[in-house]
């Protein structure tokens, strides 16, 4: 985490203006707009700040390759050399 470039620690003190920093996931860029006293909730804490981040980025995900139906019951054993064979990555 960086505050005004800086290196920090999570116990920093900041003040309205500072930025922040910090790598959760993704790279996010925090102003603080706001100086809260205690402590207090997600939303809240939220309100407090000025997001600068870059959008997040758009997984896309592969179609399952195999999907049993609901309620057709447990696979055979022959079913399950299938089912082992595309799961199996090819050597």
């Amino acid at each position: 985490m960086r505050v005004n470039r800086a290196a920090a620690k999570g116990s920093t003190q900041v003040k309205v203006g500072d930025r922040i920093d910090a790598f959760v996931g993704r790279p996010r860029i925090l102003e603080v707009a706001a100086v809260i006293e205690k402590r207090v909730g997600a939303p809240a804490a939220a309100k407090s700040m000025i997001d600068h981040s870059p959008p997040a980025p758009v997984v896309k995900r592969l179609p399952r390759v195999f999907v049993r139906e609901a309620g057709s019951g447990r696979p055979t054993k022959r079913e399950r050399r299938e089912l082992d064979r595309l799961r199996r990555p090819s050597d």
